[in-house]
């Protein structure tokens, strides 16, 4: 069927050759190459053998995570839309030198990928209308024994040939920079050699910003909030960097291993408590009330005309359909959030008479607000660890740096993609409601919290001091901050290096640590073009009689982490002019 298949093709001239004798054949679309078949009936393992040594991906499971066959699923922006093939049949293309053509257009190209036999990678091509190659490189962890650092959805079990295994099985998502002006015609695919074989999917395109910019956003970490909650609405609070005369919100279900729904979601400007200052107005999805979320994946509302004042509270409430038992959070808000009781419904759209039953102290699965109208160009990235994730802050007072720094740009937007707990090079993740909240280390997350933030132009890179307090070297440090800012700068984003602020005193600290932290803010302030500036937050904290000291009048007391007023110190740190 397949030679069949290849034969109309060439006859059509829709398939042609490539120029050399070894080169792989064209493809139409990503479909026509399709030579595996990954998926499987759990009664039926020989069905597919997506390893060459029998197994495959569980077809109930697939479906089970709201992975259903040709439903599109969006990941970091990109839509994709997954394989129409039933259980069985080739749904999959193992990376070869295959040339696919198409028409994508946007900021990055994103690949839905896994490996199998080892993780593997390998250069592929994009060739622009223009007549520009561009190289790319594209690999993936493997797909039962890597980690879970970058995975996009786990499915629980692996098809065996004896039937369903206990081991999960895992896809990706790879995203690659595109020149947004002009369309890629075609994408060939890597040829990665021997030890692994690398599986497409599907490809997709994250489109541009345009108009749009984040006034608010936050990171997924690794905590789960942990349900079950049933029939519930949940009321959250998120303060606006700019203003705008239309509104967007993203939802995110990062993490979750099931599909879940949000019934009903509305949008409001706070009052006080969970009161709005007028009734709320309901967000659509593709013009419906509902969204619902598989495994992994995002959804973006509808533009709603909207007037969002700067510098103030939103409120966005979101009607829990059916009983959702995990749901992906943002751990450390320091915002007093509202929720009504199990079983009672819709009351999205509820004013002052919203029944709250309870609060809570976290953000979850909205994960932006986006808005258009006048404005500064381009979102600040604010992107650390728990110093900018504004950990001894004051709760419900918004007293973040990147509060504060918002304050100083009025009609700019900044978002704050700081982890309590992050890391440049090492995981702290288990992907369960157990409480820990540092999350995919900054290099994993870096596309899904930073690269894909709606219309960033700059970040603001404070990370590095976790890993020293954890033993890792300074060299390791500073070359992680070298690949967080060649990444960045591949997706035309301009990078400010925060230097790290003192930690003497802090329990977490030693000697060696001190003198790591030295190394590592000698090389930022000493970049040598690395990065395209920096924010000077130890001289903005530490103490002029003892420099590896912060001042007293700046500590929360821990010696690690600012009060108020030390966070509104960082913040008059920022040169604006380099934003």
């Amino acid at each position: 069927m397949k030679r069949i298949l290849l034969a109309a093709l060439l006859a059509a001239g829709l398939l042609v050759p490539a120029g050399t004798a070894d080169a792989a054949v064209t493809y139409p679309d990503l479909a026509a190459a399709f030579d595996n078949a990954s998926t499987s009936p759990a009664a039926s393992p020989a069905a597919a053998d997506i390893d060459g040594f029998g197994h495959s991906l569980v077809a109930e499971d697939v479906t089970a995570a709201g992975w259903d066959r040709g439903r599109v699923v969006t990941v970091d922006g990109a839509p994709l839309r997954l394989p129409a093939a039933a259980p069985g049949t080739p749904d999959n293309v193992v990376a070869d030198g295959q040339r696919i053509r198409g028409r994508f257009t946007g900021a990055a190209l994103s690949f839905l990928v896994t490996s199998t036999g080892a993780a593997t990678e390998g250069t592929g091509q994009l060739e622009y209308a223009d007549g520009r190659v561009q190289d790319f490189r594209l690999g993936a962890p493997d797909w039962i024994t890597g980690p879970s650092s970058r995975l996009t959805v786990a499915f629980p079990h692996w098809n065996t040939p004896d039937g369903p295994g206990a081991l999960p099985a895992k896809l990706s998502t790879v995203s690659v920079p595109l020149d947004a002006g002009v369309p890629v015609t075609a994408v060939t695919l890597p040829k990665t050699g021997s030890g692994g074989r690398l599986h497409v999917f599907s490809l997709g395109t994250r489109p541009a910003a345009g108009p749009w910019a984040a006034t608010w956003a936050t990171a997924t970490d690794d905590g789960l909030a942990a349900g079950p909650w049933t029939e519930r609405t949940l009321r959250m609070v998120e303060h606006t960097s700019r203003g705008g005369t239309q509104v967007r919100i993203r939802l995110d279900n990062a993490y979750d291993p099931g599909p879940l729904v949000v019934g009903h979601a509305t949008i409001a400007v706070r009052s006080v408590g969970a009161v709005p200052v007028r009734t709320p107005v309901t967000l659509t999805f593709g013009g419906r009330r509902e969204a619902a979320l598989p495994a992994g994946g995002q959804a973006v509302s509808d533009p709603l005309p909207f007037a969002v004042p700067a510098a103030a509270d939103l409120l966005v409430s979101l009607y829990l359909k059916g009983t959702v038992t995990n749901a992906p959070m943002h751990s450390v808000a320091l915002q007093e959030m509202y929720t009504t009781a199990d079983g009672t419904g819709d009351h999205a759209g509820d004013g002052v008479a919203f029944p709250t039953a309870g609060t809570f102290g976290f953000w979850t699965i909205l994960s932006g607000i986006d808005v258009t109208g006048p404005g500064g160009t381009g979102t600040v990235v604010a992107f650390g660890d728990s110093i900018t994730d504004g950990w001894s802050s004051t709760p419900n007072t918004n007293s973040r740096w990147p509060d504060f720094l918002a304050r100083r740009l009025p009609g700019r937007a900044v978002v704050n993609e700081g982890i309590s707990g992050n890391r440049i090079l090492q995981d702290v993740f288990s992907g369960l409601p157990d409480g820990r909240t540092a999350g995919v280390s900054a290099l994993a997350r870096l596309n899904r919290d930073l690269i894909s933030q709606t219309g960033v132009r700059t970040a603001i890179v404070l990370e590095g001091i976790n890993d020293i307090n954890s033993g890792t070297s300074a060299e390791d440090v500073i070359a992680g901050l070298k690949q967080i800012a060649a990444e960045l700068h591949a997706a035309h984003i301009r990078v400010l290096a925060g230097t790290l602020i003192p930690i003497k005193g802090c329990s977490c600290s030693s000697d060696a640590h001190m003198a790591a932290r030295t190394q590592v803010n000698a090389f930022i302030r000493d970049n040598g073009g690395v990065f395209d500036g920096l924010v000077d937050f130890d001289a903005a904290v530490r103490d002029p009689a003892d420099p590896e000291t912060m001042r007293a009048v700046y500590d929360s007391g821990d010696h690690l982490h600012p009060g108020d007023a030390g966070y509104a110190a960082m913040a008059a740190a920022v040169p604006l002019g380099r934003l």
